[in-house]
């Protein structure tokens, strides 16, 4: 089947939003699509109403007419595909793709990243992950655990830190200040609005926190939020050293939140990290594209 391959897609799916990338039969990227979330947490359904949304914003933003999904080969790294039940129910969800590949976005993460090559990543948006490409060709995953209890260092960690914060300035715990003040108005500004809000709180809601507390990281010096970020600079460093003992491997810092947290890392660390060569989605397409060739032979979830 996969000589009537056309197109080539990768997929990069997250909690808070879909990223594709679009390309032709040999891998040439032409276009880029955006939608809503489609991490598994959401379930199968509306991850694939999402990924299906970016791939027609692809296609519609090059004035392209979407082929035949038969003639499409798809490769997704999206987050929650550890989740056997949650990938398996996803996979028995596939809309007629010709060819399909699912993985973890950490595994699509470090292949874009390092273009297949061996190395490690650290990526940190909404949630956070560690994966390294080994010089044998297998893999190593550290973290991702996903939301409330790991993703150490990612936006809704980093969110869940700023609202205990406000919690004790509310309670006359801890000292109030211009940074707790702009948390509980983003919560509705007094404390029956922020019970209110963590009521209806999930993981995105937390994320949504990290902003507030990168704006007050680089724009005045607050004890509370240097404490966060500088907690959250440890955790990369942790997860990097899992990765890889040997502090040889190159390692990519990836992810929404990964520029605003490279200034809090260990020396020893920073001085190898590298510019990633391309992200998650790029990564899911060159996966799509090793297996449409048959180039492939390593296990990727």
């Amino acid at each position: 089947m996969t000589n009537q391959i056309t197109h080539l897609i990768g997929v990069d799916g997250g909690g808070t939003g879909t990223r594709v990338a679009v390309a032709d039969a040999n891998g040439v990227e032409f276009a880029r699509g955006i939608a809503g979330p489609s991490g598994l947490i959401n379930g199968a359904d509306a991850a694939w109403v999402s990924i299906l949304n970016a791939i027609n914003d692809a296609f519609a933003s090059v004035h392209l007419v979407r082929p035949d999904l038969s003639n499409v080969g798809i490769g997704l790294g999206l987050a929650g595909v550890h989740n056997k039940q949650w990938a398996a129910q996803f996979a028995d969800k596939n809309p007629g793709f010709g060819l399909f590949q699912l993985a973890t976005d950490a595994y699509t993460t470090v292949m874009g990243a390092h273009q297949g090559k061996p190395g490690g990543i650290v990526a940190i948006g909404t949630g956070s992950v560690g994966e390294a490409l080994l010089p044998d060709g297998n893999h190593l995953e550290v973290g991702g655990w996903g939301f409330p209890c790991g993703d150490e260092a990612g936006g809704a960690w980093i969110g869940m830190r700023a609202i205990n914060h406000i919690q004790q300035v509310i309670d006359g715990r801890a000292e109030a200040s211009a940074f707790s003040a702009a948390v509980i108005e983003h919560c509705g500004g007094h404390k029956d609005a922020v019970f209110n809000w963590l009521a209806n709180a999930n993981q995105g809601s937390y994320a949504q926190l990290a902003p507030i507390v990168i704006k007050f990281a680089n724009q005045e010096k607050n004890a509370v939020v240097e404490q966060i970020m500088q907690e959250a600079g440890r955790e990369i460093a942790k997860i990097a050293l899992a990765l890889d003992k040997t502090n040889s491997l190159p390692i990519a810092l990836c992810g929404g939140l990964a520029k605003p947290l490279e200034k809090y890392l260990p020396a020893d660390l920073l001085s190898r990290v590298v510019p990633p060569h391309g992200d998650s989605a790029s990564g899911a397409l060159l996966l799509i594209k090793k297996i449409k060739e048959g180039t492939h032979v390593k296990s990727v979830n």
